[in-house]
């Protein structure tokens, strides 16, 4: 689960202007940091199916907003794939 402290210290990483809280790349960088949790926490919880559905879930939100990321600004894609290590 991801703290509302470290949501935070995302949106201020990734955000293109003061208030942007929705752009394709603070979704991405979030969503990316609920997968690596979810990612850790299924390995310790090898049987939490309903978890591992929500993953799923997450990693294909992820992938329409990099998709629609990569169309709309492939630069930007670039460096945010870069810097997320995705």
């Amino acid at each position: 689960m991801l703290t509302p402290q470290k949501k935070k210290r995302i949106i201020e990483k990734y955000k293109a202007h003061e208030t942007d809280t929705g752009s394709p790349q603070v979704q991405i960088a979030i969503l990316t940091a609920e997968i690596k949790d979810l990612t850790e926490h299924l390995r310790m919880h090898k049987k939490d199916f309903s978890s591992r559905r929500g993953l799923i879930k997450k990693v294909s939100e992820r992938r329409k907003l990099m998709k629609y990321l990569k169309r709309e600004d492939s630069k930007a894609y670039d460096d945010l794939m870069a810097e997320l290590k995705v």
